[in-house]
């Protein structure tokens, strides 16, 4: 739909799951042909996706519907996942995206089975209606240029269900070990929030809390199957641009930083710790050399990250690095908006330009490096001189230090 920044605020007040959300972004205006188009190509011919208008305890909503073509659909490892939504050819922050809701979900179904992530068999959230929710989703916020998602508490239900592992209560193991860190209230009876939809809205979503101050452009309401009488079934999404809070303005401490000293752990352990830390949602990790007592070299390890996401982060450090203690802190962050341009380098082929800019005047254009680094590879030309391309390329597009931004940036 539009190249523009935008933020989206979900309401999971009355529970979620990923045909909820879904049908709550396409009421909003993402296009269904590039939802149906994503979904194809990571499981061709096995889904048709249709959309409709419902009333949901008196409300209009869209329901989206996912059809079977193929009667045997199996329980897929996600390994098997990985690989079919890595091989798919989807844009680049829909396949991270996908990728990260299916690791979160990989990683609660292993914690509450007790095996290996690599072991997990997925039943219903692995199967091909939830591969279709997760995949859909994600190609309609990048359809809807959506840059930034927060969200609501999350209802979560109460009661039982009958699920693959038989008689469960509510809310299910996976999902409660998924709302760690987050705010959830019961909500009501039933199953109110499914695996795949926290596992959405927990991997996705920055924030937890009310509606951001925005300059509201779009809404969307998402029917669940069921219509109850006296409370809507239904998710909700606004869609707008941030309201500028002024220089005046102290931003709140929404961000934590975790510590932990650490003087054991193999070096070669560390690149694949801070990158598995950074795909886990953190906003940054780096580490930091020190000297501890006795004289011993160590690093101290340092992680920021939006507070939703300290409860699974926190429990990573754990598992991957030999501390047994982490300090976490409060922190302050103020950040420039950010966007993407894309610019043609050697003459046809194309590298995204991340652009910081504050309200709307350029402050910095930077070539996103390891694009720069694939496309060098690719042509057989040293990384230098298509970085140097893709720099003179942004400056040719006026992406200089002072300039406006683009009205239409994409």
């Amino acid at each position: 739909m539009t190249a523009r920044q935008q933020e989206a605020w979900l309401d999971a007040t009355a529970g979620v799951a990923g045909d909820m959300l879904l049908g709550a972004l396409l009421d909003a205006g993402a296009e269904p042909a590039v939802v149906r188009a994503a979904v194809d190509a990571v499981i061709p011919g096995t889904v048709r996706l249709s959309h409709k208008h419902v009333h949901r305890a008196g409300l209009r909503a869209t329901k989206v519907e996912v059809e079977p073509l193929i009667e045997d659909h199996p329980h897929r490892t996600w390994r098997a996942v990985r690989e079919l939504i890595g091989g798919a050819g989807l844009p680049g922050c829909v396949q991270d995206r996908a990728l990260a809701v299916f690791g979160r979900l990989a990683e609660a179904e292993a914690r509450v089975h007790g095996v290996a992530v690599e072991e997990v068999h997925f039943h219903e959230v692995g199967a091909w209606d939830s591969i279709a929710d997760v995949v859909g989703v994600c190609a309609a916020l990048h359809d809807l240029g959506v840059t930034r998602l927060t969200a609501s508490a999350v209802a979560l239900g109460s009661g039982r269900v009958r699920a693959a592992h038989g008689d469960l209560p509510v809310p299910v193991p996976a999902v409660l070990e998924l709302a760690m860190g987050w705010q959830v209230t019961s909500g009501g009876e039933g199953e109110l929030a499914t695996p795949t939809g926290m596992a959405l809205v927990t991997a996705l979503a920055e924030h937890c809390g009310g509606l951001p101050a925005l300059c509201v452009r779009r809404t969307g309401m998402g029917a669940g199957t069921k219509d109850t009488p006296g409370r809507p079934n239904v998710v909700r999404v606004v869609l707008g641009t941030p309201v500028p809070s002024g220089p005046e303005k102290v931003p709140e401490a929404t961000d934590v930083v975790l510590e932990a000293n650490i003087d054991d752990l193999d070096p070669r352990l560390w690149p694949g710790v801070l990158a598995s830390l950074l795909s886990d949602g953190a906003s940054d990790a780096w580490l930091v050399p020190i000297l501890m007592k006795k004289g011993r070299p160590a690093h101290t390890l340092r992680v920021l990250a939006p507070r939703a996401r300290i409860a699974a982060l926190r429990e990573r450090v754990f598992r991957e690095t030999s501390t047994i203690g982490v300090r976490e802190s409060a922190v302050l962050r103020t950040v420039l908006e950010r966007t993407w341009v894309k610019v043609t380098v050697l003459g046809r082929e194309t590298v995204p330009v991340k652009v910081a800019h504050r309200k709307g005047t350029i402050v910095r254009a930077t070539p996103e490096f390891e694009d720069v680094a694939e496309l060098a590879a690719a042509q057989g030309l040293p990384v230098i001189t298509v970085l140097e391309a893709a720099g003179a390329a942004a400056v040719a597009k006026g992406l200089v230090p002072g300039a406006k931004l683009p009205p239409d940036p994409g």
